[in-house]
């Protein structure tokens, strides 16, 4: 990856913390939005995952950053969840998934909830025709039908930003931002283009295949490492058919620049400016220090209430 210099701290990619579950205004993640919205309408064991590194997080603030997001550059989401998180929570977060309460760092992506119809479209017997069948129905041809859900689809995710108390204000700043850029490029990306679509499914469903995870309860099955990285193939596709569509997440991760604002003991703020879909995007993540290790505050948030079991009385449901 490219560098330039920053002034306190080395360059990173970008990341951010979503809140789980939070549909269209999911962090940096959100570009995959255009091919789960028409994806959602041989299988394998999983694969195994590797053993954990005992050290986790980051030793500088910026480092708690840059760690996470150079996995999500590699595709590699199992050790995006390891260096996520303390060491001592990641068994009750694998607990929680084996037991269906919760599908963390999952639960970051937009529309998490259409995850397992998304598995189950990819992996079906003759995944590829079925679903350009669909696509064909649905979308080819539909540049002005397209263009106006995106357009809707970002006034939409801005109102819930803003009206959404769940969110710190960190994530809300942020996440705006992602939201205009986002939508601006989707109301001019070619998302009816049969040959785009085509080889995107093309692509995907190979990766669901080489994953080996075809629904849900084997994804749970596996527990959250190894389901994770079974997952993994499919997140890198996702990425790479992006690109024909004209955003590239790799050249956004490559162009961030992340500087130190402040540190007070254990706690420390870090600025990411970064470039998305040809708009700059300019935001502030809080960091935290866990037994002698730097993690993001919100991930670190949203982790802890995904491993925390629900009252005896409470509904099933993840985070």
């Amino acid at each position: 990856m490219g560098r330039r210099t920053t002034t306190s701290e080395p360059r990173t990619p970008p990341q951010a913390a979503p809140r789980p579950g939070r549909g269209p205004a999911a962090g940096p993640l959100l570009p995959v939005l255009p091919l789960v919205l028409w994806l959602g309408g041989g299988q394998r064991a999983p694969a195994d995952a590797p053993e954990p590194d005992p050290v986790t997080g980051g030793a500088t603030p910026a480092e708690a950053v840059s760690s996470l997001t150079a996995h999500l550059r590699s595709g590699d989401l199992a050790a995006f969840a390891h260096d996520a998180v303390p060491p001592a929570l990641a068994p009750a977060l694998d607990q929680a998934w084996r037991e269906g309460r919760s599908r963390w760092p999952l639960t970051e992506l937009p529309l998490s909830g259409q995850i397992p119809a998304v598995l189950a479209a990819l992996s079906a017997p003759q995944a590829e025709r079925t679903l350009l069948q669909a696509f064909n129905r649905q979308f080819a041809g539909a540049d002005r039908e397209l263009r106006s859900a995106a357009i809707a689809l970002g006034v939409f995710a801005a109102q819930y930003l803003e009206h959404d108390g769940a969110f710190s204000d960190g994530e809300r700043a942020h996440y705006t931002q992602l939201v205009a850029a986002i939508s601006d490029w989707a109301a001019q990306a070619p998302l009816s283009d049969r040959e785009r679509a085509r080889a995107a499914i093309t692509a995907l469903v190979e990766a669901s295949r080489q994953g080996g995870v075809g629904d849900d309860a084997r994804l749970g099955q596996a527990g959250m490492p190894a389901g994770l990285t079974a997952l993994s193939p499919v997140f890198s596709a996702a990425k790479q058919q992006l690109r024909a569509y004209g955003l590239d997440l790799d050249m956004a991760f490559d162009s961030l620049e992340v500087s130190l604002l402040e540190q007070t003991g254990d706690t420390a703020r870090v600025r990411m400016r970064y470039l998305l879909a040809g708009r700059p995007v300019d935001a502030v993540v809080a960091v935290e220090r866990v037994a002698g290790r730097w993690y993001v505050t919100d991930f670190l948030r949203h982790a802890r209430a995904a491993a925390a079991v629900p009252p005896a009385d409470a509904g099933p449901g993840g985070s």
